[in-house]
């Protein structure tokens, strides 16, 4: 049987425009997140990276970096990279690493830097993600994949552009009151609505920002850690799949099988439902992909979800509060560390660190994240002890 495994730190800058490389705030961050664990650097088994465009600083192999930083040089490490789900990825390797007994405790980090670089360039990066030869290199940009989607889901179902508007006016709300965010102030549906066109019917507020950023997750097995200093994030499940990855060889284009399938699989592991959910973060790099992911999970039926945010469903007050940490929206994507800022947002929000985006008594949460179109995607439950 696996062992009971606990995310017993975790910590994060502030996403947007860092001075410092990123291997500098890698390590800043990974040193927080072990300080609010109460462990010391020497107690990790075992480093797990991710870094999906370390090249756009000239620099590879950035765990031996950062071990190094942390006074732990002999300690190993691998980078994961899953695209934008890279350090969601790296979780999963984590737990079954530390639930397989193979070492007791494990630092997960995630870090990103594209600021550096023009428009041109850092988008050049981020379409490598998608099929080359098939779709990037015949001008299909994430926003015209993304719009794709878009379309066939308003085609389908009825979606608005309305709907979408709530789901960027909803987290730029919830953006507005976390320092770790990117963009910190609320929008309105009417600045939603005047924003340009970037690929229709998506506007430049369904769109997340290029981020820089980082953050870090300790995981420990629970047994070996009886005494813990902060509330401790139980990993309830841990799932990830994969799935088609051209979008034009899918059969279906309102919904993302590997979440389906990664979703499906956790709720098995945790025996759990949806409706015992207290809280979501879900990967909402565009608007539309909160929507989709939203019934991609089993949360809305086909076509509910969109409805259901613009009435209020989703909100942070609302009955099922979805990305209260502003999402990758409002909070920002730096790719690498999105997954793993997700779960700060969790061990925040247990812990009474949210401040004033606190989940009143929640007790399951639910991180979602996917690789560029959904070919990868992870899903992790995690409860209260």
């Amino acid at each position: 049987m696996p062992r009971p495994v606990w995310v017993l730190g975790a910590a994060s800058n502030r996403f947007g425009k860092m001075a410092e490389t990123g291997r500098e705030a890698a390590a800043r961050v990974s040193l927080e997140a072990i300080r609010r664990a109460g462990l010391e650097p020497k107690e990790i088994g075992y480093t797990f990276v991710s870094n999906a465009f370390g090249l756009a600083e000239r620099q590879a192999h950035v765990g031996p970096l950062i071990n190094t930083a942390l006074g732990i040089p002999e300690v190993p490490s691998c980078t994961i990279e899953s695209a934008c789900s890279s350090s969601s990825a790296a979780l999963h390797e984590a737990y079954v690493h530390v639930a397989g007994g193979f070492h007791d405790a494990a630092l997960v980090v995630g870090v990103e830097k594209l600021s550096h670089l023009d428009t041109l360039t850092a988008t050049s990066y981020f379409a490598i993600g998608a099929d080359y030869p098939f779709e990037s290199h015949n001008g299909a940009t994430f926003p015209g994949l993304y719009a794709t989607i878009a379309n066939a889901h308003m085609h389908r179902y009825g979606t608005t552009s309305d709907q979408l508007g709530a789901v960027a006016v909803k987290n730029h709300a919830n953006g507005a009151l976390n320092p770790h965010a990117h963009f910190q102030k609320p929008i309105s549906m009417e600045t939603y609505r005047s924003s340009p066109v970037i690929a229709s019917p998506l506007r430049l507020y369904d769109c997340c920002p290029f981020s820089d950023g980082a953050a870090a997750l300790v995981v420990v097995a629970a047994e070996k850690y009886p005494n813990p200093v902060t509330e401790p994030v139980v990993i309830r499940a841990s799932a990830r799949a994969g799935s088609i990855a051209d979008m034009h060889d899918r059969p279906e284009l309102t919904g993302l099988p590997a979440s389906q399938r990664a979703g499906a699989e956790a709720f098995r592991q945790a025996r759990l439902v949806p409706a015992q959910v207290d809280f979501l973060e879900v990967h909402d790099c565009f608007t539309i992909a909160e929507l989709v992911a939203l019934e991609d999970l089993g949360f809305f039926p086909r076509g509910a979800a969109g409805p259901a945010t613009a009435e209020g469903v989703t909100a942070r007050d609302g009955k099922l509060p979805v990305n209260p940490s502003g999402g990758l929206k409002a909070k920002g994507h730096p790719v690498s560390a999105t997954g793993a800022s997700q779960v700060v947002e969790v061990f925040e929000q247990f812990n009474g660190l949210a401040g004033r985006r606190q989940v009143p008594k929640a007790e399951v949460a639910l991180a979602h994240n996917v690789g560029a179109t959904g070919s990868s995607a992870s899903v992790h439950l995690f409860s209260r002890r």
